[in-house]
């Protein structure tokens, strides 16, 4: 609950221009419950009308995108791009293309994306954008005329110095591919670092495609050291989502000694105890972009469950939510804790909702935002743009190092913050206040902007 008064104040006022919005407000209130413990040491702010900025974007650009599908029928879908702040760099953060889509998303990705930036340390600062066209069961040719409509209108709002988009749900290397070439073909410029997550043949970084899952892991590994003096090494796992975030978390887990035996998609989940075979995972998802449930009709060992939701009922030690905002619920949560696992740490952007993170707080889990733990995607990124400025591409092995190093600086920014404010070990808090300081640092010195 929020009780300061400049706080409540500007959160009520969000209420009421936004109460239309729910994704946004719970972002905002849950970042404004972790300020409460230090906004009295800045009177400034008040003055400065900084929380009000805050939460209002800096540009919200919304448009529609025609389209012409195979059988030759026009359809109209909505794209949006959230500029949120900018004041520690260029506006960052990837597209999603999925029927979930709307405005409050956005914004409220946009809003988390400005403090999981900031917490990198790298000159980002944070946007979102997307569509509700789904690209699930669409052709090649569809997907590539949707994403050419898309930039057609979006090329105008971005640059390499003004906003560089990336790849989110529904947003692969496919998708960021059609998007460049014709962003490229309209503004007739080779402009590389408009754009993340490109292939590697055209700009991209290697080690890209596993970031965000990877450093998922590095993260949770950090916290469960310094924290619980544990390790992945002989635990069970079980990860939601089987997209690009879920597989590489998967991959990175077995490589850090857990096992993972659970992954679902939005229909449904395979729990397979001699453990998820990734091989077969990844040639379902990534070349025939199958269901979960063929994993269960090809190995013998699985067992495919209706509902995505209910994967939280595996027994597991670690708990890797990777799929949506507000998949965990307080009834998923408590299974958890009944079960005897040790951590959830977010791989997607707010899967848990506020009475799953009550739930798994109070009983003693350790816990860890995605805007700490899923920071390594937009790390990568931010390193991928930098190789585009050098004209150099980094080994593998150079950029995960670097990434490896992004993730403990992440941890340990965020648990310095949650003894600075007096809730030592609660890294939410630890997140929400390290990665704001930054961002109101730069805004204060910047003026009434």
């Amino acid at each position: 609950m929020i009780t300061n008064t400049y706080l409540k104040r500007v959160y009520e006022d969000v209420c009421r221009r936004d109460g239309h919005e729910p994704e946004f407000l719970q972002a905002v209130q849950e970042v404004f419950e972790s300020l409460e413990l230090v906004v009295d040491q800045h009177p400034e702010w008040e003055k400065a009308g900084l929380l009000e900025r805050f939460v209002e974007p800096e540009r919200v650009v919304e448009f529609r995108v025609p389209w012409v599908d195979d059988s030759g029928t026009v359809r109209v879908n909505r794209g949006y791009r959230v500029q949120y702040n900018s004041a520690i760099g260029p506006y960052k953060g990837g597209l999603r293309f999925h029927p979930s889509v709307n405005l409050s998303v956005i914004k409220f990705l946009g809003f988390e994306q400005t403090l999981k930036n900031s917490l990198t340390t790298l000159p980002m600062g944070g946007g979102k954008g997307g569509s509700d066209f789904d690209p699930k069961g669409k052709s090649d040719g569809e997907v590539m005329r949707f994403c050419q409509s898309f930039m057609t209108e979006l090329y105008r709002h971005i640059g390499q110095f003004t906003d560089t988009p990336a790849g989110d749900i529904g947003v692969g290397g496919r998708e960021v591919a059609y998007l460049y070439g014709q962003y490229k073909r309209i503004v007739d410029r080779f402009e590389a670092g408009v754009l993340t997550g490109k292939g590697l043949t055209f700009g991209g970084s290697l080690a890209r495609t596993q970031a965000t899952g990877y450093g998922l892991c590095y993260y949770a590994a950090e916290a469960l050291k310094n924290q619980k003096n544990e390790s992945f090494e002989g635990k069970t796992v079980v990860i939601s989502g089987s997209g690009n975030v879920a597989q590489y978390a998967a991959e990175k887990c077995y490589q850090l000694g857990g096992k993972v035996v659970a992954m679902s998609d939005s229909q449904g989940y395979v729990y397979d105890p001699s453990g998820i075979d990734l091989k077969v995972l990844f040639d379902i998802k990534q070349r025939r972009r199958a269901r979960i449930s063929v994993y269960a009709d090809e190995v013998p060992s699985a067992q495919y469950q209706e509902g995505c939701r209910n994967i939280w009922n595996v027994k597991c030690h670690i708990a890797l939510p990777c799929a949506s905002q507000n998949e965990m619920d307080e009834e998923g949560a408590k299974a958890l804790v009944a079960n005897g696992a040790i951590g959830v740490f977010e791989g997607a952007n707010m899967p848990l909702t506020p009475e799953a993170i009550a739930v798994v707080q109070q009983n003693g889990l350790l816990y860890s935002p995605g805007k700490a733990s899923n920071a390594g995607g937009v790390a990568t990124s931010g390193l991928e743009m930098t190789q585009n400025s050098m004209r150099l591409s980094w080994s593998f092995e150079e950029v995960d190092e670097r990434l490896h190093s992004i993730m403990k600086n992440i941890y340990a920014a965020c648990y310095d913050a949650s003894v600075q404010s007096g809730r030592p070990g609660d890294l939410m808090v630890g997140a929400n206040i390290a990665g704001f300081l930054k961002v109101a640092e730069a805004m204060m010195a910047q003026g009434i902007v």
